[in-house]
């Protein structure tokens, strides 16, 4: 986390368009904040409103209900104390007679009319203890026959007393439901026969409310197809329902805790008299219907906005931050060296001015330059050619070749023969002005040398030739290994008495050819090794800006130096020279040339008869 924001704040203290884009943000953030919270805000708002309402509408219908009730009640009081009822129950025995049977079936007929009087009302029955017969309204007459449910309606009947009790069809009677009973899929209103006399057979009258009407009453409260309503008894039971998925259970406070769901929105009110409740539960998202558009509205803004201080922010990177990153690449590439850099100029503005004069500078510059090097090559040149007209090659090798000739009559074979090969070093050396030749060619040309540096030193040493067959025909630079071999013998044969060895190896590893020079003198010491390793780096590093003849102020290494810029000249960066030594053992120098620039064609050079070389 630690280093992400140091990632961000280094972009941000390092980039202009970083910091342009957070600046956007900052003055929209605030705007995207205050519009989030108006439209959360609103959603409560509708959320309490809402509430409101419904609340205020179920109360009134519990009213309603509490209303229906009461009239239910009302029913059941006038049919209980009526004593056109209650004289045939009392004269009704454990038989029932023809004469009961017809006095309670006419009384069961004028209860019918109850029925008509209050639609909320489905059946109402008259249960007669004695005999144990049910006399219903809708569905005439019946008999418990179980001894265990007749002892169970009749304890019910005696718990009643002058009350009256509500009984849920699914409520356990004596192993069997009392909507089996009475044959009741609604709740049912419960109140004792002869209620100025209680004393007398525990007969019951039984009113059972119309589950159809209950319903519809529910339904009219519901503002969404989706939505569902429930009524409770007061000890938790569900009485009534429109929906079966999301049934709501209340905890003993009357509080709705489980089987809604998380995303809903739900409404309670309760009936002090009869302490039942209504609780109504709707889909949070029907709710909010009202504000979806808005909310919707709100973040296609806040989208929108975004969208466009970025494009601000890019917008405003393309015209200031890319021509400034332009101009500052430009500069930095201007400062290593490549003085050809030219930057596009698309603007009209100050950055293209800018742009602009940056060109003509550096074209100035590169002019400047230009001349200022033309002007030193053209005196190195002249000195060159100066030290040239000074040396005729043809009187240097007919002087040679006279002292060769000399020498061989007066039979001083050492010196005849050091003469002999010095003549072909030179011949070689000025050939015509060529700048490359083969790797055989070179070998040979080189052995001259060392041949001559051999007689000189009295054959203190001996040179060993390491040469890979595919690499003779490679064309390279003249004059790159004679430096080394002439450094490895005055620095490392020179100094013993006899054992020398000298090994030039050649080989191609990794797409480049490999030359080593190596000697078994005395080595370099590691603060001699250091510095020569540093200044061969930091010669490599300044060639491109000043030839290296040129740029160097130092009178040591020159061999070393004159190698390494030639080789980074012709070469380029891949071209490399290291020097490896171990004290009292052995020094090594490696050169390696990139191998596909020693593959073009080259003519070779030709050999020189002896009779030529005699002439």
């Amino acid at each position: 986390m630690i280093r992400i924001v140091r990632s961000i704040y280094l972009s941000y203290k390092r980039y202009i368009q970083v910091r342009l884009t957070c600046y956007f943000l900052l003055i929209l953030l605030p705007l995207v904040a205050i519009s989030l919270f108006a439209n959360v805000k609103s959603q409560h708002i509708l959320l309490e409103q809402a509430a409101e309402r419904t609340t205020v509408a179920l109360q009134s219908s519990m009213d309603s209900l509490e209303s229906h009730l009461q009239s239910v009640e009302q029913i059941s009081t006038l049919a209980a104390a009526d004593y056109n009822l209650i004289r045939p129950l009392d004269r009704a025995g454990a038989e029932l007679k023809p004469r009961d049977i017809f006095d309670l079936s006419i009384y069961t007929r004028s209860l019918a009319n109850f029925i008509s009087i209050n639609p909320m009302v489905s059946d109402i029955s008259v249960y007669h203890s004695l005999s144990r017969t049910i006399v219903s309204t809708t569905r005439g007459f019946g008999q418990v026959k179980d001894e265990q449910q007749a002892e169970g309606l009749e304890a019910m009947s005696r718990t009643v007393g002058t009350g009256v009790l509500y009984k849920l069809p699914e409520e356990r009677v004596a192993g069997t439901t009392f909507g089996t009973i009475f044959a009741a899929d609604s709740i049912s209103l419960i109140r004792a026969v002869d209620l100025y006399n209680l004393a007398r057979q525990p007969n019951m009258l039984i009113i059972t409310l119309q589950q159809v009407r209950l319903l519809h009453l529910l339904q009219t409260l519901l503002p969404s197809e989706h939505a569902d309503i429930y009524l409770y008894t007061g000890d938790r039971r569900l009485i009534a329902g429109t929906g079966t998925e999301r049934v709501p259970v209340l905890s003993e406070t009357g509080a709705v805790v489980d089987g809604v769901g998380s995303e809903a929105f739900v409404v309670k009110a309760h009936s002090d008299r009869y302490d039942w409740s209504l609780v109504m539960v709707q889909p949070i998202d029907e709710v909010y219907g009202l504000t979806r558009d808005i909310r919707t509205f709100t973040l296609i803004i806040i989208i929108i906005s975004i969208l466009l201080a970025l494009a601000i922010a890019w917008f405003v990177y393309i015209s200031i931050t890319s021509p400034l990153q332009r101009l500052s690449r430009g500069m930095k590439l201007f400062g290593s060296g490549k003085w050809n850099i030219q930057l596009p100029e698309k603007q009209m503005d100050e950055f293209g001015q800018m742009t602009r004069e940056f060109n003509q500078m550096a074209v100035r510059h590169k002019e400047l330059i230009q001349g200022y090097y033309e002007q030193q090559l053209r005196l190195a040149q002249t000195d060159l050619k100066f030290l040239q007209s000074q040396i005729n090659p043809h009187f240097l090798y007919n002087t040679l070749d006279s002292i060769y000739w000399i020498a061989k009559n007066y039979e001083a074979v050492e010196i005849s023969e050091m003469v002999h090969h010095l003549s072909k070093f030179f011949r070689l050396s000025l050939s015509k002005g060529r700048e490359t030749f083969t790797l055989e060619e070179t070998i040979t040309h080189l052995h001259y040398y060392i041949r001559v540096q051999q007689l000189r030193f009295m054959e203190k040493f001996s040179v060993e030739y390491v040469i890979a067959e595919e690499t003779n025909p490679l064309p390279i630079l003249k004059l790159i290994l004679q430096p080394l071999v002439e450094n490895a013998i005055l620095h490392g044969m020179e100094k013993r008495k006899k054992g020398g060895r000298l090994i030039i190896e050649s080989a191609i590893e990794d797409g480049q050819l490999v030359l080593v020079v190596e000697d078994n003198g005395p080595g370099i010491d590691e603060k001699r090794l250091c510095y020569i390793q540093e200044e061969l780096n930091g010669q490599m590093e300044r060639v491109g800006r000043q030839p290296a003849y040129l740029s160097n102020d130092k009178s040591d290494l020159f061999g070393l130096r004159n190698v390494a810029s030639r080789i980074r000249l012709y070469y380029g960066e891949r071209a490399s020279l290291t020097i490896a030594s171990r004290q009292g053992i052995c020094t090594k120098v490696t050169l390696k040339l990139p191998l596909e620039l020693c593959v073009h064609d080259i003519e070779p050079y030709p050999p020189q008869s002896e009779e030529r070389e005699e002439a």
